[in-house]
Formats: C-alpha cells, structure tokens, sequence
C-alpha cells in the first residue's frame, strides 16, 4: 500500500471543527485577534491546538510544522501556482 505524496502547490486539507468556548475565554481571543492584525482566529485556533500537540509529545511531523509555522510566520503576499518558494 503507497502513501499518497504530499503536492506542495496545495493547500492541506482542512477539516470544519465546531466548538464552544466560555465567554470569557472567546472575548480574550476576540481582542487579541483585534490588536493582532496579522492574526485571525483560524490561525489563532490553529497554533494553539498545535503548540499543545507539540508540546505534550506529539510526534507527528505535520504538527510539528504546525506549531512552528504559528511560532515564525512571516506575511507574505500570494503566490502564483507552480512558482517556489524560498
């Protein structure tokens, strides 16, 4: 059985996930997310569940990629398909 090759001009996949949060928790994201420009709460939501993956011994490469693009990620303008990155 092969594995599916990652095809690096895709986005992944993403997965809808919903949630309820206590309020308290919700207006603290929503301010952040209002004095934090270059966050939204996607990305938000995306770097906490994976720093707390990484951080409680999560192995998975992917996660790790994760945490760590949350960590250093830098704004860039889009790209056009087929062209590399640096």
């Amino acid at each position: 059985m092969s594995r599916v090759s990652h095809v690096p001009d895709h986005p992944p996949a993403t997965v809808s996930v919903e949630n309820q949060f206590p309020e308290d928790l919700f207006d603290a994201m929503r301010d952040f997310v209002r004095t934090h420009p270059q966050w939204d709460q996607y990305r938000l939501m995306q770097a906490a569940l994976a720093g707390f993956l990484f951080q409680h011994g999560c192995q998975d490469r992917a996660v790790a990629r994760h945490y760590l693009n949350g960590l250093f990620r830098r704004e860039s303008t889009p790209r056009e398909p087929g062209t590399a990155t640096a």
